[in-house]
């Protein structure tokens, strides 16, 4: 019976992997790559002891260990505690990330698509379709974790040894394959690929949030966080290998669920059917703009949520900048003392940046629904309605581009409301205006994307390379003393670190200018290419 529901696992997974093995390198060459360049960085960024202190004495602040989490190792800050510290916890997010979207692809996107019922007309299993999905990325997160262990002992560097290396890697290898059986567990219960990777973006953020809150507050929450599990291993310190167990175990369990849960369900259902809608539609989603907005409302609000939480955090331990960066000298590296500034200013402007780039992601995933509705067939049918491509197209864009304006807006709010409560005589203009000076480099993301859309379709996954680019050169631009030509390459770098600098009119006029005719030469090759299915 077993080796029926399992019946050709082996060359549906070959078939995995031959038709995603570019898409799969680029994720791990990425991620190895990143964090050796962190790691060989290290040394001559912090040459002495002496240095490494300072840095350790500077990450006994809350912001900070919401941000990368508890430090511990902090009394000899080693190049390994360091690595592990300020890099670990980063990286599990970003491998969470991959393994969503790829077992969500070979999963519910298939079934979707009609892939996986033509599939089991075949000889082939009743579960071997998700089983060849699991496979393929525990292949995939076991090579991730040993290329990133024996990448860094290779490495020589001073206390990042054998055992820490490749504890480093399983850390790494562990959270990736949790977050895979959560994604084709939510692949049971949505029936949308959109449901299924935004619940398993949900589960990721709440396990960083909790993580976060736990860190700050109260270490015992932490545990309730797989992001937390993993980060208690203490890597290149104490070397704890339970928690490694512990996340493998809790991920057998979901998969296990998983697997039940698809033997008991129609190919194409979910456990959480969509409600049906109205008999008639209404008058707003009676335009292409109602029906983008539509699709995407629970991601918006989503989102809003999670913006709102982040920025909250943030915005709660301001009051105490002055206090933590006091008279630590490594500070003035990223800090510099600024006559007329205060220390709070200088870090707000730093959390406004970083805030902006992470609402920059739910921006371009609005934009990018269009390619998905291209890719899922069913533009056809709307164009053959008297709805031209300039309006479907600008409609998107349209919503991503207020979408910005909205979660930018909510940042500010939130982080300023908090702000205000713990900082003397501080005002809420100056968060606002802060968070929304950076709507200009958002449009510029936006108009490039929709250049890919018009001309190289099948390329527009490179956008998140650009913003990912964008995100090292604001948060370790001076951290690794990038050139000024390197970080001028995102728009990001463009845009006045406000309190801190004032207002540049001529800046924002020139990059919204470039975002109007890029975003136009994109206009103009999606009017010219064919849509494809």
């Amino acid at each position: 019976m077993k080796s029926r529901l399992f019946k050709n696992i082996s060359t549906l997974s070959r078939f995995i992997f031959k038709k995603d093995r570019f898409k799969m390198a680029l994720w791990i060459v990425g991620i190895v790559g990143f964090t050796l360049a962190v790691a060989v960085a290290f040394p001559d960024l912090y040459r002495t002891a002496a240095e490494r202190q300072q840095l350790a004495a500077s990450m006994v602040n809350p912001a900070v260990t919401a941000l990368v989490g508890r430090g511990y190792g902090l009394d000899d800050y080693t190049y390994g505690a360091m690595m592990a510290h300020q890099m670990l916890g980063m990286t599990t997010i970003i491998a969470g990330l991959m393994n969503i979207l790829l077992v969500a692809k070979h999963t519910r996107a298939d079934e979707e698509a009609g892939l996986t019922e033509m599939i089991l007309s075949l000889p082939s299993g009743r579960l071997s379709t998700m089983g060849a999905s699991m496979a393929v990325m525990a292949v995939l997160n076991s090579i991730m974790a040993v290329a990133v262990g024996l990448g860094l002992f290779s490495t020589g560097i001073e206390s990042l040894d054998l055992e820490g290396s490749l504890l480093y890697g399983a850390v790494i290898g562990a959270i990736g394959l949790f977050f895979a059986a959560v994604t084709a567990l939510c692949a049971q219960l949505t029936e949308s690929t959109r449901g299924t990777i935004g619940l398993s973006i949900a589960v990721l953020g709440g396990a960083y949030l909790i993580r976060a809150a736990g860190d700050v507050s109260n270490e015992t929450l932490s545990w309730f966080s797989p992001i937390g599990w993993v980060l208690g291993t203490e890597t290149y310190v104490n070397n704890y290998w339970w928690p490694i167990i512990l996340t493998l175990a809790a991920t057998l369990c979901i998969a296990v669920l998983a697997f039940y849960l698809n033997t008991i369900r129609d190919v194409g259902a979910g456990f959480f059917p969509s409600k049906p809608g109205r008999m008639t539609a209404s008058l707003f989603l009676r335009s292409p703009f109602g029906l983008a907005l539509r699709l995407q409302r629970s991601s918006l609000v989503f989102w809003t949520l999670g913006i709102v939480v982040l920025a909250v955090t943030y915005g709660s331990v301001l009051g105490e900048t002055e206090i933590y960066f006091e008279d630590i000298e490594f500070m003035e590296e990223f800090l510099p003392v600024m006559e007329g500034v205060s220390l709070t200013d200088q870090f707000l402007a730093v959390l406004m940046a970083v805030m902006a780039i992470i609402i920059t992601i739910p921006a371009l995933l609005m934009i990018l629904k269009l390619k998905g509705e291209e890719k899922n067939q069913r533009l056809e049918s709307l164009f053959s309605l008297p709805v031209s491509r300039i309006r479907m197209m600008g409609s998107y864009l349209l919503l991503a581009m207020l979408s910005s304006v909205f979660l930018l807006l909510v940042s500010g709010l939130a982080m300023g409301s908090m702000g205000v409560a713990v900082i003397e005589e501080a005002e809420l203009a100056p968060f606002i205006t802060s968070s929304l000076v950076y709507l200009p480099a958002v449009w510029v993301m936006l108009a490039v994307t929709a250049l890919l859309i018009g001309f190289l379709p099948k390329y527009t996954g490179l956008i998140w390379l650009y913003l990912g680019f964008s995100f090292m050169t604001v948060y370790f631009g001076d951290l690794f003393q990038m050139p000024g030509w390197l970080t001028g390459l995102t728009p990001f770098d463009h845009v006045p670190g406000m309190p801190v600098d004032e207002f540049n009119f001529m800046s924002a006029a020139v990059m919204i200018i470039v975002a109007v005719t890029i975003g136009a030469a994109g206009f103009f090759g999606y009017l010219k290419r064919d849509i494809h299915g």
